[in-house]
């Protein structure tokens, strides 16, 4: 079944906005490495290299990933964090929790704050706050600085340049990046300090998960009652039911097509993270966790790599 819903609700129309900012003359002497380069890594460096800058350096745990996109950069797979950082002005990393980010800064025997005096991360995973808060600390203790740059955006966005980007940290540090940041985005916002943009981005994919599966339920029942689910997503398009979700998954949850844009095992992390944060400021969130629980059996059932829509999966009749 064929839905016409748009996968993104900001799919570009993108030729002006990135014509505008590829046409500029600043010049663009500052060289980039990345951390971490699965498809949203890969395509922010595509992005930037599209644009002007040297990306001079990438790392990832998947080797051959990165020495295929080394090569299609024309930049230095490396092996040893440190030396990427020596080979770089401002680091980007986009890993994928926080055991990943302690290890890339504070590992043993290797990792990026070595030599890093004068460097500038921008680190744009989605890690608990506190994680963040100490990599930055540990970032100025060794002369350099660190600020958070949460996407609430996907693939697509990060290699059209139009992702929604949250900074927290230092806003004289996020103002030295500035220029580079706004050629990956459509909108940037400086949430406050260090902290606070992972706060906002658990906010997102905690209302985006709890939509997610307000709209399995939703879909899956309607399936169950014999409405045509087609005339369904229509009507919910018109009405309160209407969510930004109905656009970008609706039409996977129906079609069985879980190819991941979001996986659901991170959106099990990111509601954990919404918990431990309601946790410690007292509050109960129960639509919360129940998508946790959701999340986390989808998870343990082994389709914790599918992409969010497939939470489907436990809604609709006789399928999992």
């Amino acid at each position: 079944m064929q839905i016409e819903i748009p996968r993104y609700l900001n799919k570009r129309q993108s030729g002006e906005n990135n014509k505008r900012f590829m046409n500029t003359n600043a010049e663009k002497t500052e060289k980039i490495a990345f951390v971490g380069v699965g498809r949203m890594g890969a395509n922010m460096a595509r992005r930037l290299k599209d644009c002007g800058y040297e990306i001079t350096a990438v790392n990832d745990s998947d080797k051959e990933q990165a020495s295929s996109l080394a090569a299609e950069l024309g930049a230095k797979c490396c092996e040893s964090l440190a030396e990427l950082t020596s080979l770089a002005d401002v680091i980007f990393t986009v890993v994928s929790n926080d055991a990943a980010m302690l290890k890339i800064f504070k590992g043993d025997g290797d990792n990026l704050l070595q030599g890093a005096a004068g460097k500038i991360f921008v680190n744009c995973a989605t890690l608990t706050p506190k994680i963040q808060m100490e990599i930055a600390e540990a970032a100025e203790e060794a002369g350099a600085n660190a600020i958070e740059g949460s996407m609430a955006s996907s693939i697509s966005q990060a290699r059209e340049g139009t992702l929604y980007l949250m900074i927290g940290g230092k806003e004289s540090v996020f103002e030295k990046v500035r220029p580079i940041l706004e050629l990956m985005s459509v909108n940037l916002k400086h949430i406050g300090g260090l902290g606070k943009a992972s706060q906002m981005k658990a906010l997102v994919n905690m209302v985006m998960n709890i939509n997610t599966a307000g709209l399995a339920e939703g879909l899956g029942l309607a399936d169950a009652l014999g409405l045509d689910l087609k005339m369904v997503c229509e009507v919910f398009a018109q009405t309160g039911a209407n969510s930004r979700v109905l656009e970008t998954d609706a039409e996977d949850m129906i079609n069985r097509d879980h190819d991941a844009w979001f996986m659901a095992e991170h959106a099990a992390k990111d509601s954990g993270i919404a918990k431990a944060l309601a946790d410690g400021a007292g509050v109960t969130l129960p639509l919360n966790d129940a998508t946790k629980a959701q999340y986390d059996k989808l998870t343990k059932i082994g389709k914790g790599q599918m992409d969010k829509s497939a939470i489907s999966e436990l809604t609709f009749k006789d399928r999992s």
